[in-house]
């Protein structure tokens, strides 16, 4: 297994970050038709549906062992569950377990 960490980022276009809590489970989805970024990761929580976007600009990714999406997205599936790490006034770090 390796572990990958990222940034969530685009929380306050959502619904905010206030709800999210350690240990939290988010569901990674590629969005390769995003007519922004075709390395596109949207992060969804139910019942919220998107809550944010892994984090895929220098300006936006937290940390130095942190992933941004283009880095990630092809080491991750479709689809991929998460985990919330640590909750930052600058974003949400989260890790995912790839096999």
């Amino acid at each position: 297994m390796k572990t990958y960490y990222f940034t969530i980022t685009g929380t306050k276009y959502h619904f905010g970050k206030e709800f999210i809590e350690k240990d939290m489970k988010v569901l990674l989805k590629k969005e390769p038709d995003n007519e922004y970024d075709k390395e596109a990761i949207k992060v969804c929580l139910k019942p919220f549906g998107c809550i944010g976007y892994v984090a895929n600009s220098p300006c936006t990714v937290i940390g130095e062992d942190c992933f941004s999406a283009g880095r990630l997205y092809d080491k991750i599936p479709d689809t991929m569950e998460a985990t919330v790490l640590y909750k930052l006034d600058q974003g949400i770090i989260c890790s995912v377990e790839v096999e």
